[in-house]
């Protein structure tokens, strides 16, 4: 199982944005965009950040017409 401590500051930062929005399941998604805002981060590092979340398996990505959604799944 992974633990919040094999995160990166900016992984961690998002996945805290991402709580913080309230997109905890499918129905509640947030595009990248909104995560940066939240975040604070640079468009890059958040990308990545949610990159990360993604590959550890923190979040998901859900593919849609215009632009990506994300959810945390832990």
């Amino acid at each position: 199982m992974k633990r919040m401590a094999d995160l990166t500051p900016a992984g961690k930062k998002v996945y805290d944005a991402l709580k913080k929005l309230g997109s905890t399941s499918p129905d509640a998604l947030k595009t990248a965009d909104d995560v940066m805002r939240a975040s604070g981060l640079p468009k890059g590092m958040t990308n990545n950040a949610l990159m990360e979340l993604v590959a550890k398996g923190f979040a998901k990505r859900v593919a849609r017409q215009k632009a990506a959604g994300y959810y945390l799944t832990k």
